[in-house]
């Protein structure tokens, strides 16, 4: 019978006993961040440490840099959004009324959500909340950015009132001064 080595797959040989690493190259150091698997971090017994967890600073520091992609994120949509309300044109169509739609809904929505988009990046401490108000009043800020671009859209459309002649219905009629006669 064959022995229980040689009915092994290779590939299983491999993961249980990795091949030995190679020299690096004199002079040329790691990568930051990279541990190149030297005494240093492993234990005694040839298994590899587990990394170190963060800090709360540091943890404090990475919601904080989370917290601004986020608040960040509808201005990253608005050039696309504009070129497309560009390119839809000034007519009443069916595409150019869905596009305008969107422009209104999500940052409506976006604004509904505010406290539910920061939620996750909410920490216990009186320091952190001061920066995420900021990011906070960004995310608004933002959000009324994108809002003003379906604002301007709609201006483009012409339905917005904002000549004297949209509001002639509640003016009321001049009273002539001169008369005219026609002749027959």
């Amino acid at each position: 019978m064959a022995s229980s080595k040689a009915s092994v797959p290779v590939w299983v040989a491999q993961l249980e006993s990795p091949p030995p690493a190679r020299n690096k190259l004199p002079g040329a150091s790691d990568p930051l961040g990279f541990s190149s698997g030297s005494s240093s971090s492993k234990k005694k017994d040839g298994k590899p440490q587990p990394p170190k967890a963060p800090t709360t600073d540091e943890m404090e520091t990475l919601k904080l840099k989370k917290a601004w992609e986020v608040a960040l994120a509808p201005v990253k949509s608005l050039p696309m959004t504009a070129i497309m309300m560009y390119m839809s044109g000034n007519s009443l169509q069916i595409f150019s009324i869905m596009m305008v739609f969107m422009a209104f809904k999500n940052p409506l929505v976006g604004l509904m959500n505010t406290n539910l988009a920061f939620e996750r990046f909410q920490t216990e401490g009186g320091n952190s909340s001061n920066k995420m108000l900021q990011t906070k009043l960004v995310y608004v800020a933002m959000q009324l950015v994108a809002l003003a671009v379906g604002i301007w859209k709609v201006n483009a459309m012409g339905l917005l009132p904002t000549t004297r002649s949209d509001w002639l219905m509640w003016e009321s009629q001049r009273e002539s001064l001169d008369w005219a006669v026609t002749a027959l």
